[in-house]
């Protein structure tokens, strides 16, 4: 993992915040399988909801890591919101109510962190832009110079968010000159157009095209190294829940949660 600022002082204070209410449970020498249980009459629990901001292409992972935070913290509710990274940090930054941020990219994450809005973000996966088409590759696209073809309809996600960013990276390097047919605000919109046969072909994460199965096909290009997405997680400062927070950041910074993102398809940080 590949820490923004300090990763030893951000450790020690992730440590510190949910210290009190995970570590008492191994003070009174009992077996929880993880989960937060009181030591005595001044231990706590986590309790109450914690809301945690998403890039869209974490949906199905993050849906994993809810289940399980909530097995261990049967007192928390977890609640999810997915959206383009650009899209979440503009709510944050005009005061949504969330707890943690996960982004899509690092340049999401450091403008939300500039405005004081989180602290010691850490980055925990990487993913990496792949050719999707329908299944059956109607339009008969075989790599990113197809991406020039009038003839096709190509869908890719606008400039502003992680994945438009990317794709404009990608472009660039390749000298490719596309003029895509639809600008979508998150990837999961660039999936869902080619997946119902609207688009001939875009560009989504390489996660996304495993996530779709056998409705769409990948199609890997050699530029994809050209623009490698880092996605940070941080506690926002001003987290309704703050221990809650800390301890879900922790969990997605955890080997359990490196297992289900390793599963996915995502690299590592």
């Amino acid at each position: 993992m590949t820490a923004l600022g300090s990763t030893r002082a951000t450790r020690i204070r992730a440590a510190t915040a949910v210290a009190v209410v995970l570590g008492l449970a191994g003070c009174a020498g009992a077996d929880t399988g993880g989960t937060s249980v009181p030591a005595g009459p001044e231990a706590t629990e986590l309790t109450g909801q914690v809301t945690v901001f998403a890039a869209a292409s974490l949906t199905d992972v993050f849906g994993e890591f809810e289940t399980r935070f909530e097995e261990l913290n049967p007192q928390v509710d977890v609640v999810l919101s997915f959206s383009g990274s650009s899209s979440l940090s503009e709510q944050i930054l005009q005061g949504a109510p969330a707890d943690v941020f996960a982004s899509a990219d690092l340049a999401t994450m450091a403008a939300v962190e500039d405005e004081g809005a989180a602290s010691g973000p850490i980055a925990f996966a990487s993913n990496t832009l792949q050719i999707v088409v329908p299944a059956g590759n109607p339009g008969d696209v075989s790599g990113l110079d197809d991406f020039a073809r009038a003839d096709l309809s190509i869908a890719v996600c606008e400039e502003a968010v992680p994945c438009g960013a990317a794709t404009a990276a990608v472009f660039e390097a390749e000298g490719v000159e596309s003029a895509p047919d639809t600008l979508e605000q998150d990837v999961k919109s660039v999936l869902t157009k080619v997946r119902l046969g609207e688009a001939d072909a875009g560009l989504v994460y390489r996660t996304d095209v495993i996530a779709a199965g056998d409705s769409v096909e990948g199609i890997t290009f050699e530029g994809a190294g050209e623009a490698i997405n880092v996605y940070p997680v941080a506690v926002l400062t001003e987290a309704p829940n703050p221990a809650a927070a800390a301890a879900f950041a922790d969990f997605v910074l955890s080997d359990d949660a490196r297992a289900v993102l390793d599963r996915a398809g995502f690299g590592g940080a």
